[in-house]
Order: structure tokens, then C-alpha cells, then sequence
């Protein structure tokens, strides 16, 4: 039995070499630092190090749950990635919907290179053009719409109620035209043999689309929620980072805000991987949980 397995792997070692340097980045980025994992345990003291600091158990998850300000945090998190999930998660599939219709190969192309454009720009740039080009009382974009319209600007930035949407709208952008490469490549795969004999049977666009392109997305569409269903707790540092002043504090303080804070600023680091692991563990039951359910109905799921 070992003796085939080897003849295999020998068969096929251009590919396993191909995927040997996906398995390093995640054995030496992903896999080994789960062994700090144990300093959330800990009164963790960085010139005594892991063995040399004192075991105490849940003390910082106790003192996690017991801030006033932890469900504030969590609220704003799930809230966050609730809109996220909504907006930002359906609105690849629409565009890429919208992509594949178009007839012209060069427009097409020209649409999809203008869309995919915002994903290459730091969350630093995307967010001073943002700020000075769009959201701006001055200069910005909207305020001189609502100025020739003879209103008053709007201080965006300073609105908690306001801080959100413009995240999660930032986030749409910027990663919107990105996330329909795949969707684009499952639609492509589709046998065209299906849209002529749907449209011999006098099936519309709007019958064809529903009939037989989502039906043919729904399997990647439904890997591709699960995979960002694990990472709910996660909407990313920078994201917020970058749109985040004391105006609009309460509302944009996240778990990931949270753990820069006590982390970095107050170098509190046994406290700051117990935020840490509280978000993985409440993404792993979320992902087994989804995918029971994607299992039950649909029947995809990941395992």
C-alpha cells in the first residue's frame, strides 16, 4: 500500500511540487503560530516568554465579557459583517450577471479592467480618496452635488449613523469588480447548448437567467459563502481603520479595532489573543453550523 502511494506521489510530483509552496506559507504562517495560542492562558510577560509566564486560565476571557463596552463591540462587528454579507457578498454575482451579458468582447474587457481596478489600491489610498474626493464638505464629490443643488453639505465622516454604510459601500467598490472572477469563470463553464434550448422554447433572459445560470452558480456560490461565513467575525483592521475618528468611534469600534487597540497600543498581549481566539472559535461554529445546513439544502458544503 505505501509502496503505491509512493509510486503516486513519484507519478504526479510536478504537481505536488506545484502546491509544496502553498503547504510551506501555511505550515510556517498558519499552522506553527497556533503554538501562541497558550499565552491567552497566561499573564503573558514577553522577557519571560511563553514557559516562564503565569498560567491563569479564562482570566481574560472573564475580563473580556465583563467590559461594558464588549457587546457594544460585538454588535458593531456582526452588524458590520451583516451588511457586508448583503450588499457586499451579492453584489459580485449581480455584476458578473451583468458582465456576461455583454455581447462586445472589447467593451466587455474594458468593463472588466475598470472594475477590477480599486482592488489594487491600499486601504490607505482607497480611504484618503474617500475621504477628500467623495465624502469631503470642501471638495468632495457629493457635497458639490448637494451645494449645486443649493443644500448644505453633510459631514459624513462625523455621522455615527452614517460610518457603516460607508465601510461596507468602500468595501463594494473596492472589491466588488474582484470577486466576479470566479462567478465569471463558473458562467463561462455553462453549456450553451442550454440558453438555445431554452430560447427555442420561447424562454426570455430574465427565464433563461433564472432557470438556468443561477441553478449553475448556485454550487460555487454557496463554497464561496460558507468560506466567508468562517471569517464573519473578521471584516478587516484597515477597512475601518482608515474611516475611524473619534467622531464616529462607537459605531466602527470592532473586534479587530479592539485587539490593535489593547495589542499594539497598551501592549496587552495575553488579552488581546483572547479577543482573538474568542472570533475564531465563534467562525468555526458558525462554518459547521452553515455547512450542516448548505449540506441539508442544496447539498454542497466544504466537508
Amino acid at each position: 500500500m505505501e509502496q503505491k502511494k509512493l509510486s503516486y506521489i513519484w507519478k504526479y510530483k510536478a504537481l505536488y511540487l506545484m502546491v509544496l509552496p502553498g503547504i510551506l506559507y501555511f505550515v510556517v504562517f498558519k499552522y506553527i503560530p497556533l503554538a501562541g495560542i497558550i499565552i491567552a492562558f497566561q499573564d503573558y510577560n514577553v522577557f519571560n516568554g511563553i514557559r516562564g509566564s503565569n498560567f491563569v486560565g479564562f482570566k481574560h476571557f472573564a475580563t473580556l465579557f465583563g467590559y461594558a463596552e464588549f457587546f457594544q463591540v460585538l454588535w458593531n462587528t456582526i452588524s458590520i459583517n451583516i451588511y457586508d454579507m448583503i450588499i457586499g457578498f451579492t453584489a459580485p454575482i449581480i455584476l458578473a450577471l451583468m458582465i456576461h451579458e455583454i455581447t462586445s468582447m472589447k467593451f466587455k474587457r474594458v468593463v472588466q479592467q475598470t472594475v477590477y481596478l480599486p482592488h489594487f489600491l491600499s486601504w490607505t489610498i482607497l480611504g484618503g480618496i474617500i475621504t477628500t474626493q467623495v465624502l469631503s464638505p470642501e471638495y468632495g464629490l457629493i457635497n458639490m452635488f448637494l451645494q449645486w443643488l443649493g443644500k448644505e453639505p453633510i459631514y459624513f465622516l462625523i455621522k455615527p449613523e452614517m460610518a457603516k454604510q460607508i465601510v461596507v459601500s468602500a468595501g463594494v467598490w473596492r472589491d466588488t469588480g474582484w470577486g466576479t472572477i470566479i462567478y465569471l469563470a463558473a458562467l463561462a463553464g455553462i453549456n450553451p447548448n442550454l440558453y438555445e434550448a431554452a430560447s427555442i422554447d420561447g424562454a426570455g433572459k430574465i427565464k433563461q437567467m433564472w432557470y438556468i445560470t443561477l441553478p449553475s452558480l448556485l454550487s460555487i456560490v454557496m463554497i464561496l459563502f460558507l468560506l466567508k461565513i468562517g471569517h464573519f467575525l473578521d471584516f478587516g483592521f484597515e477597512r475601518v481603520w482608515v474611516f475611524r475618528n473619534p467622531a464616529n468611534r462607537q459605531a466602527l469600534e470592532i473586534f479587530d479595532t479592539y485587539i490593535f487597540q489593547y495589542g499594539m497600543l497598551e501592549l496587552r498581549y495575553s488579552f488581546s489573543t483572547a479577543i482573538g481566539l474568542f472570533k475564531s472559535v465563534v467562525g468555526l461554529l458558525l462554518l459547521f453550523v452553515a455547512n450542516k445546513l448548505s449540506l441539508k439544502a442544496t447539498g454542497e458544503s466544504l466537508f
